[in-house]
C-alpha cells in the first residue's frame, strides 16, 4: 500500500498540529512493513522545530517535496494532481482545511476539536461559519475520521453527525524529550528567560477558552509567602485576546507575571521540569498535549477537569474546576506542601509513559488498514 500523509503542517506556523504529525511519522516508520509512506512537504515553509529530513532514515518513508502551500486555491487542484502522480492509495490529511473534490483515492482526515461550534461567541461569525462549513466538507469528503481523544470523537460525533463506526481515536504522547531534566539544564534555561527558582508555569496560547485570565486571578489570591514566586505563562501571543494581561494589571502584580511567547522547543523540558507547579486552566481542549509533557517532566499538575484532560490527567495530577477560586487553593496547596509536590513529581512520567507515539501510530495504522479493506 502506497499512503501519503501531509506533512507541510510541520511549520512554525502550526506548533501543535506540527508536532503530532511529525512524530506520528517518525512512529510509523518501524510500524510499516511492507506499507510505503510519502511524506508531502515544503521546505519554503519556516520550520525550527523539527528535522523533516531525518525522517527518511526509515527505509519505508520517502520525502516528497512539493512547492504547493496550505490554504491556497493552487493546493485544492494541485495537491489532488500530485496524488494521482504518486500513485497513491490512501491520503492522510492532518487538518480539516485541504482539497475536497478531485482526490484520487481514499482520505483520512484527524478532527482535533470542536471549538468554534461549542465556544460560538469567543470567534468570529464568519470564523463560525467557515469552521463549520469546511468542516462538514471534510467529514463528507473522508472515508475514515481520526480523533485524539475519547471526548473530542464524543463533541464530533455530537456536532456532525459523524456515525460512531467512521470516527476512530488515536491519542496523542509526549514526545521522547519530554523527561526530567538535569540540575544543570534547568539551571541554564533559568538563566536564559531569567526565571527565579520558583515559579508556576503554564505552556499555552492566549485563545479565550485557553482562559488564562482566569490562572492570573488565582495566581493574583495566593498567599504572600513566597514573594519571589513568579507566574510564568509560556506561548503563541494573539494580540487580540489582551485579558490576560490586563487582569495582571488590574491586580497589580504584572511584575510578577511573566509572559514570555518566544520559547525554543529544545528548552521546554527544563522550563517544565523546573516548575514549582505548572498550572493548565483551559475550559477545553481536544487532548491536552502540555499538561501530558509537564508530568513526563515531573511537574506537579493542577489542571482544569473539563472535556478531554481527565483522560489524559488521570489521577496523576490535581483536576479542579476552570475558575479562579477552584484553582487558588490547590495551586496553594502543591506550594506549601513538599511531600505532597515530591509524591506527585514521582507519580507523573510513569503516567505520562502510559501513551506513546508508538501506541498513537499502530492505531492510525489499523484506521489506514480499516480504510482500505
Amino acid at each position: 500500500m502506497r499512503m501519503s500523509i501531509d506533512a507541510r503542517y510541520v511549520n512554525d506556523h502550526f506548533p501543535g498540529i506540527g508536532r503530532y504529525v511529525y512524530n506520528l511519522i517518525d512512529a510509523l516508520g518501524p510500524q510499516l512493513g511492507t506499507h510505503r509512506l510519502l511524506v508531502l512537504h515544503n521546505p519554503a515553509l519556516i520550520n525550527t522545530r523539527h528535522d523533516i529530513a531525518a525522517l527518511a532514515r526509515h527505509p519505508n518513508i520517502a520525502l516528497v517535496e512539493t512547492p504547493l502551500r496550505p490554504f491556497t486555491l493552487g493546493e485544492q487542484c494541485g495537491l489532488p494532481t500530485l496524488l494521482r502522480h504518486l500513485r497513491t492509495d490512501l491520503f492522510h490529511a492532518p487538518y480539516y482545511v485541504r482539497p475536497y473534490a478531485g482526490l484520487p483515492c481514499p482520505v483520512i482526515t484527524t478532527l482535533y476539536d470542536a471549538i468554534p461550534r461549542l465556544f460560538p461567541s469567543e470567534v468570529s461569525v464568519r470564523a463560525q461559519l467557515l469552521f463549520n462549513l469546511l468542516t462538514r466538507l471534510a467529514v463528507r469528503s473522508s472515508q475514515h475520521i481520526l480523533a485524539i481523544s475519547a471526548s473530542a470523537r464524543a463533541d464530533l460525533i455530537a456536532a456532525y453527525g459523524i456515525p460512531a463506526a467512521r470516527i476512530s481515536v488515536t491519542p496523542l504522547a509526549a514526545s521522547p524529550s519530554f523527561m526530567p531534566q538535569p540540575a544543570a539544564a534547568i539551571a541554564g534555561a533559568h538563566a536564559r528567560y531569567g526565571l527565579p527558582e520558583r515559579y508556576i508555569m503554564c505552556l499555552s496560547s492566549n485563545k479565550p477558552h485557553k482562559n488564562l485570565a482566569a490562572l492570573v486571578e488565582a495566581f493574583g489570591t495566593l498567599p504572600a509567602a513566597s514573594p519571589n514566586l513568579q507566574l510564568v505563562i509560556a506561548g503563541h501571543w494573539d494580540a487580540r485576546y489582551p485579558e490576560a494581561r490586563a487582569a495582571a494589571e488590574r491586580m497589580q502584580i504584572g511584575g510578577r507575571v511573566r509572559f514570555i511567547p518566544g520559547v525554543a522547543e529544545a528548552d521546554l523540558p527544563a522550563l517544565l521540569s523546573g516548575a514549582a507547579v505548572f498550572a493548565f486552566p483551559s475550559r477545553y481542549e481536544g487532548f491536552g498535549l502540555p499538561p501530558l509533557e509537564a508530568l513526563a517532566c515531573g511537574a506537579p499538575v493542577v489542571c482544569s477537569n473539563t472535556s478531554s484532560l481527565p483522560e489524559v490527567v488521570g489521577d496523576a495530577g490535581i483536576l479542579v474546576e476552570p475558575t479562579a477560586t477552584a484553582f487558588a487553593p490547590a495551586l496553594a496547596r502543591v506550594i506549601g506542601d513538599a511531600a505532597l509536590a515530591a509524591q506527585m513529581r514521582a507519580s507523573g512520567p510513569p503516567h505520562a509513559a502510559q501513551f506513546s507515539w508508538q501506541t498513537t501510530a499502530a492505531a492510525t495504522l489499523a484506521a489506514y488498514e480499516q480504510t482500505l479493506r
